[in-house]
């Protein structure tokens, strides 16, 4: 969460990609912030989950780095995304750096699960500096995705509903864990969900995979989904075809 030093906010960050091109449209400069509440069973980041470690850094040394990016930025129409962890955690800082970025036109993303403080009175301010939100469902049903994030969906669909009332663009990602989340039951679900939405321009199902397996074994986690396999193209179209 982030921090104020002289007047400054200093987020906690945990890394950046400078040419991000799945968070977002175009080509992305991509901060991975620090800090996350949420422990989802396939997360590809549990380095991330620690508070308040990280990189110090202020919005104004974050931005003289996007600076140097900007070009190609401009020529694919590409921006920044704000990833981690879990963004919403740290509004202030981002706050701080939105601002810049609006000044030099520069198009703004938060890939989030919607899991924010409640008694931060600021997101408001923080959905209207950003351009796009990329939501992360792992299940439609409650127990499930309690089982899946440790986190009740109830705080994403809420967050949802704020963007809805803002009127705020939003894709919504749901990572398809087969004999995990992909029963009819669920994405039967999920179709009900998606159906009330009226500012989601782009629903997607990422396919699990096992990429982040090894910085749980380098943590000395144990990986708690090592019996399911990885998402086929196969099972993506049959999710697709069920709720479209």
């Amino acid at each position: 969460m982030a921090v104020c030093k002289k007047d400054k906010k200093i987020g906690y960050i945990h890394s950046f990609e400078t040419f991000g091109t799945l968070e977002g449209p175009g080509i992305r400069f991509v901060v991975f912030m620090q800090g996350c509440l949420a422990r989802c069973l396939y997360c590809q980041n549990p380095d991330t989950w620690e508070l308040n470690k990280g990189k110090k850094n202020t919005a104004e040394e974050v931005f003289e780095k996007i600076k140097n990016y900007v070009p190609y930025m401009k020529f694919s129409k590409g921006g920044v995304t704000i990833s981690g962890g879990e963004p919403l955690l740290q509004i202030e800082f981002l706050i701080d750096l939105f601002k810049l970025c609006k000044r030099a036109s520069i198009h703004t993303a938060i890939d989030t699960s919607g899991f924010f403080n409640k008694k931060d009175k600021n997101l408001p301010k923080l959905i209207k500096l950003t351009d796009l939100f990329i939501v992360d469902i792992k299940a439609s049903q409650k127990d499930l995705h309690k089982k899946i994030a440790s986190r009740n969906i109830d705080e994403s669909l809420s967050f949802i509903d704020m963007l809805e009332k803002a009127k705020k663009p939003y894709w919504i990602r749901y990572v398809l864990i087969p004999g995990m989340n992909n029963s009819k039951e669920d994405l039967a679900k999920l179709k009900t969900i998606l159906s009330n939405l009226k500012y989601c321009e782009k629903f997607e199902f990422l396919p699990y995979h096992t990429v982040g397996r090894h910085k749980w074994e380098t943590l000395s986690l144990k990986y708690p989904l090592g019996r399911f396999r990885p998402a086929t193209v196969k099972d993506i179209k049959a999710a697709e075809r069920i709720i479209s």
